[in-house]
């Protein structure tokens, strides 16, 4: 299977037709069917490494002020209750949180559906989340994708969702489509490591925009797991689509593995 970090940005691109949404379509369209997709999303970080074993997760709709048509939304997936153990034998000695997998505290969050609504709008292919776990530094996180790499020959398609560069603080409504300077050059660096050096992603944290680009680390840590993942299997990484939204958030997202265009 190949693998993939999707740049998700505003909740509303699940309503919205650009040419990010139109990149994700192709995505799905382009991949083999997967036994399931494993969902890294920004939007589940907890103090604990957790995944989700519900057999039908509820759709999550974990943000504020936006329309009725998008809190009305649903993507109805199954769950796969039974890659909670196989996720659990990979990542040893680390411990999977069972309160949090067998219950129904969580579910599907934005950042996983509002991108699975286009790359897989038929909602029929099981979906599983793995939390980010806030406690621990970022070469776990690097460290957990490498692990999880052999999910791949298991059918199970990877996918993280964050963003690159993700600052709510400094939006520019004056700057739909670009980035500031700061913005430019550190989803620059990171895309200089993720297709030439994905082991090293977490040098990223000495880089000088990092404070202004992930004043928070939740929409970063996705893209760690995947660069583990990447660097664990030897895999091509390359662009699926990049650019820019208000400013302060970066677009980019990676596949991981992807066959040759025929």
């Amino acid at each position: 299977m190949p693998a993939a970090f999707i740049g998700h940005g505003s909740p509303m691109n699940a309503l919205e037709n650009n040419r990010h949404t139109a990149a994700w379509q192709a995505f799905g369209k382009a991949v083999p069917r997967p036994r399931a997709i494993l969902m890294v999303s920004a939007h589940w970080h907890i103090n604990a490494t957790a995944v989700t074993a519900m057999a039908r997760p509820r759709t999550i709709h974990d943000f504020g002020g936006f329309p009725p048509e998008l809190f009305a939304m649903q993507y109805p997936a199954p769950g796969l209750p039974e890659l909670v153990g196989e996720i659990a034998e990979l990542v040893q000695p680390d411990i999977i949180d069972t309160v949090y997998a067998d219950s129904e505290h969580w579910g599907l969050d934005h950042g996983t559906w509002s991108v699975l609504c286009h790359a897989f709008p038929d909602a029929d292919i099981p979906v599983v989340q793995l939390s980010l776990n806030a406690s621990k530094p970022a070469a776990y996180h690097v460290q957990m994708g490498a692990a999880l790499a052999a999910l791949r020959q298991r059918g199970i398609l990877v996918m993280g969702s964050g963003n690159v560069v993700h600052n709510l603080r400094v939006l520019d409504w004056n700057r739909p489509d670009s980035g500031t300077d700061w913005a430019q050059r550190f989803d620059e660096h990171a895309r200089e490591l993720m297709l030439g050096r994905p082991g090293d992603i977490a040098a990223l944290a000495s880089h000088r925009d990092y404070a202004m680009a992930v004043p928070t680390d939740e929409h970063l840590l996705p893209l760690y797991y995947i660069a583990g993942l990447a660097a664990a299997g030897g895999d091509k990484v390359d662009v699926l689509t990049d650019g820019y939204a208000l400013g302060s958030l970066s677009m980019t997202a990676y596949t991981v593995g992807m066959p040759a265009a025929a």
